[in-house]
């Protein structure tokens, strides 16, 4: 036996030996695999803290998913978007001539990842895959690379001080032996309710689709797309996975247009299932099939609708696990079902000719992934492995029957799977996995969640895969979220290597603290954020009630101007001198009164002035936003500075939410 190991290990030196004669072996403080926004985020974060950084991809374009299509952002509520994830939300709004923006083309969410990377010195390698890594008890030692484009050879070894896997994928965290799950538990591991089998009725198909070749033969086969098998009961855990898609851009500008052809592979026989959905529910628009978001510039980002769309069910349940070859055929598969999809509508023969006029109206824009056909790189990795670390997020702490105190970030959206399945269920095709619900108020995601259990690696830190149950990370897997997330991961492993300690040991109340300080990572002024929960800043008289439409953060107060006078003083005690731009938070309703008063107080003279609300636009997934009240104000008094809101000459409801002080020259 004793010589069988000899002989092990006498191999293994050799080949690591060799490994090393063939590739670079490079050193750094923080090692981060995968130039998602989340990775950009940190690379900023840590190398603007004056740590040595290399932003490791296989692919070639930064940003993720966030410049590769999805502009039609995901927030839930704006509450949860914070530090350096804000940031890039104002510089696409100074792009566009805005405070925040989140509806964006591809580019310029693209131009600002690389603009980041560019300011903050951080090396960066496209097209390295991670092959391995190598560990000394519960720490990784070294990483070692390969390139894409010739995967039979090492190319690069890293050593590093830290790690973070900042992939949709979680291959670093994998390779490095910590634990994982793929697909969705059964209700009885965290005692939720909404995880496992679930057959609901959002993108469902309608009752009466025949799911069979030949309609009423089951002899002749399934359609394509319908898997055969049985429904378990609800609740059940299995390993699939919710579907994938592109959240796909197209333009209508003719002379940014390019002709949607024929793609590769194509067959019109994948998409029956739609028309005989169109039998039962008839065509009117694009928008019954897509969901169809404007952006500017003439430009869409298209998500799935209903119960055949773009999103491509039962299709990816092998993709968490596989290899990069493999992978790469399940991306084409979905590009080209999703380019038929396009081409199908456009230019089939069953799908009615006003249908067909509209669709031919798009095409892919000449401007937009200009060195991958026009085309995406990036698939809408929704879910693929989730970390298990020394906290789960589950189902509990979403709906706030549980609440974490080590927070590191904050979740907002609606519980959120797609559909996994398409099956038959009493003869008919049905979807199955589509959950969306809501109506939680933000919630904290802990620290414990983006670190692994500290027997199995010690300098990893994991704020996109993280350790989350199927139905908690449908809530949490939002792209601000994830750049929240990022930058607090640099953080603590700033902290982490400052000390010489494990990630699982950092003081999160020191992660707060420069968080608080620091939060744009560059030593810019903070911003001065006062909320209605604030009873030290906010002192209120007459009638004021809990806010009843989707306002800033946890709560805010409302009140009717048909109760009388009623006023709430934000102060700013703490201001420095400066020149800042003024804002309140708005959360619209049909109540909401179009006009009120307010007085901003600059330490010296008042300005009471009337806000006209009528003419307010809220764009995007959201039904509030700020609203300027004075810009460029001059903050230079011996007394603080406040912003008095009043319901005097309101004609309806008016909120109290929040008030938020940003140096002028923020994005300038």
């Amino acid at each position: 036996m004793m010589i069988k190991f000899k002989i092990f290990f006498a191999a293994m030196f050799a080949f690591f030996s060799a490994y090393s004669a063939q590739s670079q072996t490079k050193q750094y403080d923080l090692c981060i695999y995968g130039g998602t926004s989340a990775g950009v985020v940190a690379a900023y974060t840590a190398a603007k803290a004056g740590k040595s950084v290399i932003l490791v991809d296989p692919g070639h374009r930064l940003g993720g998913l966030s410049s590769g299509g999805l502009g039609h952002t995901d927030i839930g509520n704006k509450y949860v978007v914070s530090g350096l994830a804000l940031d890039f939300y104002r510089k696409i709004g100074k792009h566009y001539n805005a405070f925040e923006q989140w509806i964006f083309e591809p580019k310029v969410a693209e131009a600002i990842f690389n603009q980041y990377m560019e300011d903050c010195g951080a090396e960066m390698r496209f097209g390295q895959l991670l092959l391995d890594v190598e560990k000394v008890g519960a720490k990784i030692t070294q990483a070692h690379f390969r390139s894409t484009e010739n995967p039979n050879k090492p190319s690069l070894t890293v050593k590093a001080k830290i790690y973070m896997d900042c992939t949709y994928e979680g291959d670093l965290f994998a390779a490095a032996g910590v634990s994982y799950h793929v697909g969705r538990e059964d209700n009885r591991v965290y005692g939720e309710t909404l995880n496992g089998v679930q057959l609901m009725d959002g993108h469902q198909f309608p009752n009466g689709i025949d799911p069979y070749v030949k309609r009423g033969d089951s002899s002749s086969g399934l359609l394509w797309g319908i898997r055969d098998g049985e429904r378990l009961a609800d609740g059940t855990g299995d390993k699939k996975v919710q579907a994938y898609n592109y959240r796909i851009t197209l333009t209508n500008v003719p002379e940014n247009r390019i002709p949607i052809t024929e793609p590769d592979n194509y067959d019109p026989a994948r998409y029956e299932l739609l028309k005989r959905q169109k039998e039962i529910q008839p065509w009117k628009g694009l928008n019954d099939v897509f969901i169809w978001s404007g952006m500017p510039n003439g430009k869409t980002d298209i998500n799935n609708r209903n119960g055949f769309s773009t999103d491509m069910i039962g299709m990816n349940w092998n993709y968490p696990e596989a290899n990069y070859t493999h992978r790469q055929e399940i991306i084409k598969a979905h590009e080209d079902y999703t380019k038929g999809l396009l081409y199908f509508v456009g230019n089939d023969p069953s799908i009615p000719e006003f249908i067909r006029e509209e669709m031919q109206k798009w095409g892919y824009p000449k401007d937009e992934y200009v060195n991958d056909g026009h085309w995406s790189p990036q698939l809408y990795i929704r879910e693929a492995r989730r970390m298990v670390g020394e906290l789960v997020m589950t189902q509990h702490h979403c709906q706030g029957n549980e609440v974490v105190n080590d927070e590191v970030g904050y979740a907002a959206y609606t519980m959120d799977s797609h559909n996994c399945d398409r099956l038959v269920i009493n003869g008919m095709v049905k979807n199955e996995g589509n959950v969306e619900v809501g109506g939680f108020p933000p919630f904290p995601i802990s620290y414990r969640a983006i670190v692994p259990k500290r027997n199995e690696v010690t300098n990893l830190l994991v704020p996109v895969c993280l350790s989350a149950s199927h139905i908690a990370f449908g809530s949490i897997r939002m792209e601000p979220v994830f750049m929240v997330l990022g930058q607090s991961a640099a953080v603590a492993a700033c902290l982490a290597i400052d000390q010489g300690i494990d990630v699982q040991s950092v003081d999160v109340s020191e992660i707060k603290a420069v968080l608080a300080a620091n939060p744009k990572a560059d030593q810019r002024q903070s911003d001065i954020l006062i909320s209605s929960s604030d009873v030290y800043a906010v002192q209120f008289t007459g009638n004021w009630s809990q806010g009843s439409s989707d306002g800033y953060g946890r709560s805010y107060v409302e009140a009717d101007s048909k109760d009388g006078q009623s006023t709430a003083k934000f102060t700013a005690a703490s201001l420095p001198a400066g020149n800042y731009d003024v804002y309140t938070y708005f959360p619209k309703s049909d109540k909401s009164s179009q006009l009120f008063t307010y007085t901003i107080y600059d330490g010296k003279t008042s300005d009471e002035k009337q806000l006209d609300l009528s003419r307010v636009e809220i764009k995007g997934q959201t039904s509030s936003t700020w609203v300027p009240l004075g810009s460029s104000v001059v903050i230079d008094g011996d007394k603080p500075a406040f912003v008095e809101i009043s319901t005097k000459g309101a004609n309806g409801i008016v909120a109290a939410n929040a008030v938020l002080f940003v140096p002028s020259d923020d994005q300038r």
